[in-house]
């Protein structure tokens, strides 16, 4: 599909522009160059970081059979959950020390991604890992990283963030660095398959959501719009396909690719306040951030077409709405009204309340939100006011 950019989007003359990406690797069958590429990052002994159900779907077996084929001594380390909590990020970190360890392989979704950098960050600079919330705070170079993602949105195998519960203030943080984006990523679609359906779906929504705040965010440009586009039609177009037949392969390798290009927009152009709410609701509950995601986007979208409706126009193009041809607010709104379309198709519930969010938590969930390094890039500001009414307008 063919998208015009509006005349009124930045161009690459009007301010310097860097993209950061890793080394990658895509295709049926492709875990096996994890293996090479840690040899090729001088590696002998990698610990690689999984969790439980992968282990379960035999994933992990595979990648140490591959490593140990290489003549690698793997260390594996899986005593995670999802949202890894800062306390198992420093369990990880004791794991990696003990093990004589040298390269780290995350094999798993967006929580061992986030994870294994944690791990990496404090492998370099020791410490408490909530010391390193902000930007570049984390200035010693880090162990080499290679990613096997085994979900299709979370982009954290090609990304500069890393995302971390604080247990003790129940909200997570986020660290960005370009020393966070991997040296490789081994994308290979079969992993997808073993997904249970809500993940599928949280994840999905994941990657579009990085695909339209990337779009929209202050800091985007035209090398990352292209791909944010492109994901935003990808993802639209596959994701009610893969959870209605999970076990074919050419729209896992679609969900795959819309996933890789939402992450290298978004590790770019950075996010929104969609991200920037939902860090702190899943702090706040422990719950999918997909899932969060898919209940704010529309809200979000609304509320920051209030400001600027005009680069909607191109995003209700690469949907296919008809509504691009009319005002920009208006395809902002039939936007905003595919998005939450989507989201029930693919089981999302309708509210926030639903999830457990409560009224008397609106004030803080704000405040946390508006201090959120993803606000920074929004296209709206927002008061505290506008903030709690945005998360009551959620509810």
């Amino acid at each position: 599909m063919s998208v015009s950019y509006p005349v009124t989007r930045t161009t690459v003359t009007d301010r310097l522009v860097k993209f950061h990406a890793p080394e990658i690797v895509f295709g049926v069958g492709s875990m096996v160059e994890a293996a090479h590429a840690v040899l090729r990052l001088g590696g002998s002994r990698p610990m690689l970081v999984t969790d439980p159900g992968l282990i379960d779907a035999g994933w992990a077996a595979e990648l140490q059979d591959q490593l140990r084929e290489q003549g690698l001594t793997p260390v594996v380390w899986s005593a995670l959950t999802p949202n890894p909590k800062d306390h198992e990020v420093a369990a990880g970190h004791e794991a990696y020390q003990e093990g004589g360890c040298d390269v780290l392989i995350a094999l798993g979704g967006g929580s061992v991604i986030d994870a294994t950098k944690g791990i990496a960050v404090l492998a370099a600079n020791g410490g408490n890992i909530l010391d390193y919330e902000g930007v570049d705070q984390a200035t010693s170079p880090i162990p080499p990283l290679v990613m096997v993602p085994s979900t299709s949105g979370t982009g954290a195998d090609v990304s500069q963030f890393c995302i971390v519960t604080d247990t003790a203030r129940g909200t997570k943080i986020t660290i960005i660095g370009r020393a966070l984006v991997p040296d490789v990523t081994v994308i290979d679609p079969r992993l997808l398959t073993t997904m249970p359906e809500w993940l599928n779906a949280a994840t999905g929504l994941d990657a579009l959501t990085h695909g339209i705040e990337a779009f929209v965010s202050l800091a985007h440009n035209p090398l990352t719009d292209h791909h944010a586009l492109r994901a935003i039609g990808l993802v639209t177009d596959t994701l009610v396909h893969t959870i209605e037949d999970p076990l074919e392969m050419e729209p896992r390798a679609v969900m795959a690719q819309a996933s890789l290009e939402a992450g290298l927009a978004f590790t770019n152009a950075i996010l929104g306040a969609a991200h920037a709410m939902s860090h702190q609701v899943g702090g706040l509950l422990d719950l999918p951030h997909g899932v969060i995601n898919g209940v704010l986007l529309p809200h979000v979208i609304r509320f920051n077409a209030a400001s600027d409706a005009a680069p909607f126009v191109a995003i209700a193009a690469a949907l296919g709405l008809e509504e691009h041809r009319g005002t920009p607010e208006e395809a902002a709104l039939a936007v905003a009204d595919r998005v939450e379309r989507l989201a029930r198709e693919v089981g999302v519930p309708r509210g926030l309340g639903q999830l457990g969010v409560r009224d008397t938590d609106l004030p803080r969930l704000a405040e946390f939100a508006l201090r959120d390094a993803c606000m920074s890039t929004n296209p709206r500001t927002a008061t505290h006011q506008q903030m709690v009414a945005l998360f009551r307008t959620a509810m």
